[in-house]
C-alpha cells in the first residue's frame, strides 16, 4: 500500500443530517457514544495499511480539525500524515469547492506531486468497515482503471443513493445518482442470474449502491481534472460519462454498510441497531479497531439504574430509578433520578460542570448538562451539551412529522434537540 494516496472527501452542508450538522460538518457528527462519522475511513485507511491521507473539508470544519489533529498522529519516522486540506484562495481559485471533483481540483498540486500509482477516494459519512488491500487488489488484477465498491440494497433504499448495474465481469454499464422513477429502477435491477452468481439471489437485496468508496489509477484521475475544469462532480460528469471508453468495475462488499449521512432517520435506525442484543457493527474487532480520540475519562457509574439493549460511553453518571431501553449513551452525560429513556439516542458533553457551576446555572434559571430528574424521552435524538430540565416529557405524541422551533426540530417524526439547546423544567414536546 505504499503507493496509494487516500482523500477523504468533508461532505457538503450535510442538510440531510440537519440539526446534528447546525455547527458542524457531517464528517464531525457524534457516532456511538464516543466516535465521529471521520473516524471510520481514516481507521480503514489505518487499518488497511494506508497512512498517506487528506482529508478535504469546507463547511463548519472547526471542531473536525480539532478532532483530527488531537487524535492522529503517526510516529515521526513513519512516512505517514493526516492532513486537513481546507478550501482556501490560492493564485488558481478563489471559490468554495463546487463539488467532489471540483474539491479534487482545487488540490491537484498534491495529487500531481505525489508519486502513488492509484488513488483511493473516500465519502466521510458511511459506517462500514473495509479492508482496502482486498479492493486494489481486484482493483489491479482487473486493470481497471476505476474501480468502485458497491453494497447490495433493497428497493426502498436506492433511490436515496447511488445505484449501478454491473455486467457478469462486474464491469459498471449504468450508473444512476438517486434514481427516482419507476423506470429507472426497474432498469437498474440486477439480473436473477447475476444475484445467484454473487450469492445474493434469496436476500432481496436486488440493487448494488454506490458506497462512496472509490479507486483511481492516479493518471487517468488527472486527465479527467484537468480535461473538463467545468465539471465539478465526480460520479455524474465524470465517472457515469466514461462508462463506455474506458474500465470502471464495481467490487462487491459483503459486510455491513449503512450511509448514516443520508437522514436522521437513518442516522437513529442505525444507533438503534448498534445497541441491540445481535449488533450488525463493532467498533472493536480483531479484523479492524475504530479508533478515536483518547480522554481519559472515567468508569461511568450507574446506580439502580434498569439497562435494556443500551451502550453507555465513558464517565457517565445514571442515578437510581432511571429506566433506559434501546439507547446509545455519549460520553460525561449526567442522567437522573427517575428519567425515563427509550430509543434514544444522546450524543453527550464536552465537559463536566462542577457542583458550585452546576448550582450557579440552576440560580440563573437554567438546567445544568444533562437530563433532569423525573423527564420522559423517546424515540428522539440529544446533540451534545443539552440541558434538558426537570420532568421534560419529549414524546410527541401528536406524532408529528416535520417541524422546527428553537430548541427542537422534528425529521421523520423523530424529536431531534440541537447542540446546547435548553429545555426548560416540565416542558412538554
Amino acid at each position: 500500500m505504499h503507493d496509494v494516496l487516500s482523500f477523504i472527501l468533508g461532505g457538503g452542508r450535510g442538510l440531510g443530517l440537519y440539526p446534528l450538522t447546525r455547527f458542524r460538518s457531517p464528517p464531525a457528527v457524534p457516532v456511538a457514544g464516543k466516535y465521529r462519522l471521520i473516524d471510520i475511513p481514516i481507521s480503514n485507511c489505518i487499518n488497511s495499511d494506508i497512512r498517506r491521507i487528506y482529508v478535504l473539508t469546507q463547511f463548519l470544519s472547526v471542531s473536525l480539525h480539532r478532532h483530527i489533529t488531537n487524535t492522529y498522529k503517526f510516529a515521526p519516522f513513519v512516512r505517514g500524515f493526516v492532513d486537513v486540506l481546507p478550501a482556501q484562495q490560492t493564485n488558481e481559485a478563489a471559490d468554495w469547492y463546487q463539488g467532489t471533483a471540483d474539491a479534487l481540483r482545487q488540490n491537484l498540486r498534491y495529487l500531481g506531486a505525489d508519486d502513488a500509482r492509484d488513488v483511493l477516494i473516500l465519502s466521510g459519512d458511511g459506517l462500514y468497515r473495509m479492508n482496502y488491500q482486498d479492493l486494489i487488489r481486484s482493483h489491479r488484477e482487473t486493470d481497471a482503471d476505476i474501480t468502485i465498491a458497491v453494497a447490495p440494497v433493497r428497493r426502498t433504499q436506492a433511490s436515496g443513493l447511488g445505484v449501478m448495474r454491473l455486467d457478469d465481469h462486474n464491469r459498471v454499464t449504468e450508473l444512476v445518482e438517486k434514481p427516482r422513477t419507476h423506470e429507472q429502477l426497474d432498469a437498474l435491477r440486477a439480473s436473477p442470474a447475476w444475484l445467484e452468481k454473487v450469492g445474493l439471489a434469496r436476500g432481496g437485496k436486488e440493487y448494488m449502491a454506490n458506497m462512496g468508496v472509490y479507486v483511481c489509477k492516479r493518471k487517468l484521475l488527472l486527465e479527467l481534472l484537468t480535461g473538463q475544469p467545468e465539471a465539478v462532480d465526480l460520479v455524474t460528469q465524470h465517472l457515469a460519462l466514461i462508462l463506455q471508453s474506458h474500465r470502471i468495475h464495481g467490487y462487491l462488499f459483503d459486510g455491513y454498510w449503512q450511509d448514516l449521512g443520508g437522514s436522521i432517520r437513518s442516522y437513529h435506525e442505525a444507533h438503534l441497531a448498534l445497541a441491540s442484543d445481535h449488533a450488525p457493527f463493532d467498533f472493536h474487532s480483531p479484523e479492524g479497531v475504530i479508533y478515536t480520540r483518547m480522554r481519559n475519562l472515567p468508569a461511568s457509574r450507574i446506580l439502580a439504574t434498569h439497562l435494556d439493549q443500551s451502550l453507555i460511553s465513558d464517565g457517565c453518571l445514571i442515578e437510581e430509578g432511571a429506566r433506559l431501553d434501546r439507547c446509545v449513551i455519549g460520553q460525561r452525560m449526567s442522567i437522573g433520578r427517575d428519567v425515563v429513556l427509550r430509543e434514544t439516542v444522546v450524543s453527550g458533553a464536552d465537559r463536566y460542570e462542577a457542583g458550585p457551576e452546576r448550582e450557579w446555572t440552576r440560580e440563573q434559571g437554567m438546567p445544568p448538562i444533562g437530563i433532569g430528574d423525573g423527564s420522559v424521552i423517546v424515540r428522539a435524538i440529544l446533540d451534545k451539551d443539552c440541558r434538558i430540565g426537570k420532568n421534560v416529557h419529549i414524546t410527541n405524541e401528536q406524532e408529528i412529522r416535520e417541524a422546527e422551533t428553537d430548541n427542537y426540530v422534528i425529521r421523520d417524526g423523530i424529536v431531534v434537540i440541537p447542540k446546547g439547546a435548553v429545555v426548560p423544567d416540565g416542558t412538554v414536546i
